[in-house]
């Protein structure tokens, strides 16, 4: 057996060692038939999926009953996954000065044939929101040597942004900050209560300053601070001239001059003088035709502003694994619990295979493959090619529950009906 199943066998014992005796081997199978991935070939389907890795008819069944009746929770296998990646000890956490950047995003699972579905997410192909599972991801940045590893430390449930922020915020250490992107608001960063985060904004983005003007000696004294706009525009073909900046930086980048403007002391737009202020970046780089616009409630400067905001583009990693790598971008389950946990199972299944794939030997894809990479997309290609077997070497606890179900009414008579239809099947016609 190769070194790399061994090396799977023993994380996802890891993980599932908590769970309740039967349930572990359940979600074990699960994660197995998701890591190598099974869906793509399933087109989405759970039961396809989990056969074609190897597992017995009854095995099968324990699993797809355990995605959804099980006693679990995907907040467990994230917390053993935190503790497995401290306990190696060879991923480090990235750093913008004193302070660990935490990547927020939303993230929704289309299913447009699923009905009466609740929720929706904005498709950026179409224009517009379809129904979907959507959730809020919380991502810890750091790297496996020079290699960048976004580590998962949060799904949550949330249809939208408030909710997520709010439990993002519950989430962060002291030393720690938020970074989103343009589909978060410094309202609604502010109404959850985030006291420090790094966000972009958009070009037509507009702020007060926290001090009132002087008053002019007549009219009414003014209430808000002046306006300020990093971004000159064009509006109803006059032109809008940008604000000059308090003050100006430069640094040099991979031989290239970054220039940044800056304005400190600033408030929203629609906000009183004594709003919480933050500071507003418009980093000029030559290597991009538009300058980068972002404002930070910490005291940094432009060019770790710049380093902050780039610490986001790791979490669009974990569902780009999760979706198109692993196959989970199309689902056929539509149970109240299917639906939430194969989405979540897939979203650590993305960030996990990243994790060992960085954390093992580059695997070739082929004799072609001369120089490989250490990438998740190689992995698993590499674990499809391994079936699930009943002779792993598994731990002790890693086994089917032997309930007793000799009591139990089997066949038609054990179906789940209400006491109604056991009465009209029951009454002589």
């Amino acid at each position: 057996m190769p070194s790399i199943v061994y090396r799977i066998i023993e994380v996802l014992s890891v993980l599932v060692t908590e769970l309740p005796l039967g349930t572990n081997l359940a979600v074990f199978h699960l994660l197995w038939a998701v890591l190598s991935g099974r869906l793509l070939a399933s087109r989405g389907a759970i039961i396809p999926a989990l056969a074609a890795s190897g597992l017995a008819t009854a095995a099968i069944r324990r699993a797809w009953a355990a995605l959804a009746y099980g006693a679990w929770d995907v907040a467990q296998l994230l917390a053993r996954l935190q503790a497995l990646v401290g306990h190696e000890g060879r991923w480090h956490r990235q750093r913008v000065g004193a302070w660990r950047p935490v990547a927020v995003d939303g993230v929704g699972f289309f299913r447009p044939r699923l009905k009466d579905c609740p929720t929706k997410h904005f498709a950026s192909q179409v224009g517009k929101a379809l129904p979907a599972i959507p959730f809020g991801i919380l991502t810890a940045v750091g790297a496996v040597g020079p290699q960048t590893v976004p580590v998962l430390r949060g799904i949550v449930r949330a249809p939208d942004n408030p909710t997520l922020l709010t439990a993002a915020q519950a989430d962060l250490a002291a030393d720690e900050f938020l970074v989103a992107d343009r589909g978060f608001f410094v309202a609604q960063m502010q109404a959850a209560g985030v006291a420090r985060y790094v966000l972009r904004v958009a070009k037509n983005f507009t702020a007060r300053r926290a001090c009132l003007p002087a008053y002019a000696g007549r009219g009414r004294r003014p209430k808000r601070g002046a306006l300020v706009r990093p971004c000159a525009r064009t509006y109803r073909g006059r032109e809008l001239a940008a604000t000059p900046p308090d003050r100006t930086e430069t640094w040099q980048q991979d031989r290239r001059v970054i220039q940044a403007q800056v304005w400190d002391a600033l408030v929203s737009s629609t906000a009183t003088p004594d709003a919480p202020t933050f500071t507003c970046y418009r980093i000029t780089d030559p290597a991009y035709a538009q300058p980068l616009l972002v404002i930070a409630s910490l005291n940094l400067t432009a060019a770790e502003a710049q380093a902050a905001y780039r610490a986001r583009w790791p979490v669009e990693q974990v569902p780009l694994v999760a979706k198109q790598l692993l196959g989970a971008h199309r689902q056929f389950v539509f149970g109240d619990a299917s639906r939430q946990r194969l989405p979540e199972l897939a979203l650590l299944a993305g960030s996990l295979l990243m994790y060992l794939a960085a954390t093992q030997p580059a695997q070739p894809t082929g004799f072609w493959d001369r120089t490989p990479q250490p990438t998740a997309g190689r992995l698993r290609r590499q674990l499809a090619q391994h079936q699930y077997s009943e002779d792993w070497p598994l731990l002790a606890d890693l086994r089917k529950k032997n309930s007793v179900t000799d009591h139990l009414p089997k066949g038609i008579t054990g179906h789940r009906r209400s006491p109604a239809d056991v009465r009209a099947s029951a009454t002589p016609t």
